[in-house]
């Protein structure tokens, strides 16, 4: 069971929406933010951007800007490579994964003019030229929406996160290694002005000897800038109708709380 205080706090329906596909890559936000964020700053990107392309269908004045030292043109070649090969032996038939062939062309027209990708590591603190602080990413911004799926070293930017909490209107976090770090998360939820209104386990991770899963997706609002209900929800996780499967194969992870 997941502690109490991971349990999200009471929305109106009618506020919170999915962004991005019914699947992996689709996220809940607070639609009260839409309007009052004009920029979503994404660390960690990976090969999926239909979260930032469906959002700026809904804002299209807002922008985005990417960071992961991963994607680069080794990145591509391999992943080319890997979907040509798989094309050809015709393991690649749906009209979606032949798309998947040619990512690199959709990667090229997103990520131009307002919408930039940085192919630099996030870090705690900069010491090399390839790596850069959250300090650094929210220098002079304001009103964000934060995306953070960098595969267990969220853990170490936590901390920065809150203290440039004022920049940041919402912010989205995929934790990994649940129950190893609980600890790590309720401390920055206890000194955190950001308040979890909505929470799904990814089913890719499975869960682990605890029955916890070992990835949740969190949305978390800034209370000081928008009203935060004090009532904790009753709904029951997943939400039907507003959350999918990540990995449509396989069952979704109904989560429990400690009382």
């Amino acid at each position: 069971m997941l502690p109490n205080n991971f349990k999200p706090f009471k929305s109106n329906k009618q506020n919170l929406i999915r962004v991005g596909p019914k699947t992996d890559g689709g996220y809940i936000i607070d639609k009260r933010i839409i309007k009052k964020s004009k920029t979503i700053i994404t660390c960690g990107l990976n090969d999926d951007w239909e979260f930032e392309k469906n959002y700026l269908q809904i804002n299209p004045e807002c922008n985005v800007i990417a960071y992961d030292h991963t994607v680069n043109k080794k990145f591509w070649k391999m992943r080319f490579k890997k979907d040509f090969l798989a094309l050809i032996m015709l393991k690649k038939l749906t009209f979606n994964k032949i798309l998947d062939v040619f990512k690199y062309i959709d990667y090229k027209f997103f990520f131009k003019d307002k919408n930039i990708h940085f192919s630099k590591k996030i870090v705690q603190k900069k010491n090399k030229s390839h790596e850069v602080s959250i300090k650094e990413i929210l220098n002079k911004k304001q009103n964000i929406i934060l995306k953070i799926d960098i595969e267990g070293d969220e853990y170490k930017i936590l901390g920065a996160v809150n203290n440039e909490c004022h920049k940041i209107n919402l912010l989205i976090v995929e934790f990994h290694n649940i129950s190893k770090n609980i600890g790590k998360i309720k401390k920055f939820l206890s000194n955190s002005k950001f308040k979890i209104i909505h929470l799904h386990a990814n089913n890719y991770g499975g869960i682990d000897k605890f029955n916890n899963p070992n990835v949740i997706e969190v949305t978390l609002i800034n209370s000081k800038k928008f009203f935060v209900n004090k009532k904790k929800s009753t709904k029951k996780y997943p939400i039907l109708g507003l959350d999918y499967k990540n990995l449509k194969r396989r069952e979704d992870i109904r989560l429990k709380f400690n009382d």
